[in-house]
């Protein structure tokens, strides 16, 4: 979520605060991570800023979960009303469905949200959306899940919603880098983990475009299809979440479609996401059912 006048988000915290709108998580599920559903088993929302038990929140948004010894992690922005500033939340669960906070595990002098984590060989590292300090921040697990650690600095520059993955021998990493009109998006590689990385040639892969630039969720990486997902902001901010399929990706090309089950996310008119949904971290479990956790708004 966007925050202060050098971070994205804070047109949309001004309109929280006038119409008393909030954000929370749910957890949806399918047979496919483009067909996606509240399920008779959940009840969400799975967490609101009413389960945050260690700071005083607004509301809680932008999950990535990760499973690690037979439990799932979940970390979100958690609003801090105090500081007026994002934090990085945690929380678990045995299954999956029902889910306990447990702390703040994340905090910085300026605003944090979005905290894309991944795993890399033996290690956990978490890449949070960091605009206030110019760059993207890669921060590694010390130990899991409850300790941060920064690594060093991967890209220069205001980069919204960073998205990393791995493919074709190759780390690449999307980022909305228009912050404010959430209309462009580039995009970047490196051969190894830590740089050094480069702008793609095309970039910007997408411009002038506010209904899918700034990215809405993990990529997907399914044997070779690479799928990203983007965050719909047309007519406002947030409001669905659309995705795209790669079909070239490499050092000198970039070329997508729009998947036929687009937009996969949309806002349910009624309850907790009444009036949006903009991002998706979807995991196979098993038996081809996929997991995903996604947050929504409701306005009163």
């Amino acid at each position: 979520m966007r925050r202060t006048n050098s971070h994205a988000r804070r047109p949309k915290q001004t309109d929280r605060k006038r119409n008393r709108s909030e954000w929370s998580i749910g957890i949806y599920a399918g047979n496919s991570p483009f067909k996606l559903s509240s399920q008779p088993e959940i009840i969400n929302p799975v967490l609101s800023r009413e389960d945050v038990s260690d700071v005083t929140a607004a509301f809680v948004a932008d999950p990535f979960m990760l499973r690690c010894d037979r439990r799932w992690h979940m970390f979100f922005e958690v609003m801090n009303t105090r500081r007026d500033k994002g934090e990085i939340g945690l929380a678990v669960s045995p299954n999956g469905l029902k889910w306990q906070y447990r702390q703040i595990v994340l905090k910085e002098p300026y605003h944090l949200s979005y905290p894309y984590v991944f795993k890399w060989r033996n290690g956990y590292y978490m890449i949070p959306e960091t605009l206030q300090s110019g760059g993207v921040r890669l921060y590694k697990a010390n130990p899991f899940p409850v300790k941060w650690s920064f690594v060093r600095t991967l890209i220069k520059g205001q980069c919204a919603d960073p998205s990393i993955f791995y493919s074709r021998n190759r780390w690449w990493l999307f980022a909305c880098t228009t912050p404010y009109r959430h209309d462009a998006l580039r995009l970047y590689f490196a051969d190894h983990l830590l740089g050094p990385w480069f702008e793609h040639p095309r970039n910007p892969i997408v411009e002038g475009n506010h209904r899918i630039a700034r990215p809405g969720g993990r990529v997907l990486v399914l044997k070779g299809k690479v799928v990203r997902f983007a965050q719909d902001c047309h007519p406002s901010y947030g409001r669905r979440v659309r995705a795209f399929e790669i079909l070239r990706l490499t050092p000198t090309e970039y070329r997508e479609r729009e998947l036929s089950e687009s937009p996969i996310l949309r806002p349910s008119g009624r309850g907790w996401n009444a009036s949006g949904m903009h991002t998706v971290d979807a995991h196979l479990t098993g038996r081809g059912r996929w997991l995903a956790c996604v947050d929504g708004l409701t306005c009163d």
